[in-house]
């Protein structure tokens, strides 16, 4: 099976060729053209609880679309439904990853994915509600952020403050808490951060330059008000 980036940029596409009997699980409606001899369906991952959890947690589609080479080798062309960029990920089972809701683009049909539970703090403040998508096994992962991506990587010890709106996936190994931008409350918010997340490695972390809450704040400005 291989992943490809096309497209490349803010309007970004990934291109999957499967030979047959091979199978990819992506995020419901992200399909934009596939070979005839594929077929799709729609599964919930580790069944009825298992979807509702994802849908109720973490506010993630009830079904994933299944995608399965059935009558010969084909490929699928896939998108998310806002504009960014793509990165593929290589897992060999050594390491989870967590990913921010809507993160979550497609992924082989041998990567599990499931609902991790947040501590309360984490929750409350990270904006990313208190539940995130847990992501292990081996094989391929497609990961889709609004505007481009960009992976850190925290040597042992190091620590790198990120605001929390701009997080996609991180280690699973590594940890962060919530905390001020600034030395004061006042500050924290006047200056336009709030919260951020205080990353200690080691562990990757990829991060989106831009942010949905961002941007939709941005342009309620020219909504005319009555």
């Amino acid at each position: 099976m291989k992943f490809n980036i096309t497209n490349p940029g803010a309007f970004s596409t990934l291109l999957v060729h499967l030979e047959q009997g091979e199978a990819i699980k992506a995020e419901s409606g992200a399909m934009i053209t596939m070979s005839e001899t594929l077929d799709v369906d729609s599964k919930m991952e580790k069944g009825l609880l298992g979807g509702l959890s994802r849908k109720l947690l973490t506010g993630e589609s009830l079904f994933f679309q299944t995608i399965t080479a059935s009558r010969g080798p084909g490929e699928v062309m896939m998108a998310s439904s806002y504009p960014g960029e793509i990165q593929i990920l290589e897992l060999d089972g050594s390491e989870e990853f967590l990913l921010q809701k809507d993160g979550f683009l497609a992924a082989e049909h041998s990567v599990q994915v499931a609902t991790k539970a947040q501590n309360l703090t984490k929750g409350l403040f990270s904006g990313e509600g208190f539940f995130v998508m847990r992501i292990s096994g081996r094989g391929k992962l497609a990961i889709s952020t609004y505007g481009g991506i960009q992976k850190l990587t925290l040597a042992p010890g190091e620590t790198r403050i990120i605001d929390n709106s701009h997080m996609v996936a991180w280690s699973a190994n590594a940890n962060y808490k919530i905390e001020k931008a600034s030395k004061g409350w006042v500050s924290s918010f006047t200056s336009g951060e709030g919260l951020v997340c205080r990353f200690h490695g080691p562990g990757d972390v990829y991060i989106q330059t831009r942010n949905s809450p961002g941007f939709g704040s941005w342009i309620r400005q020219f909504i005319p008000t009555r």
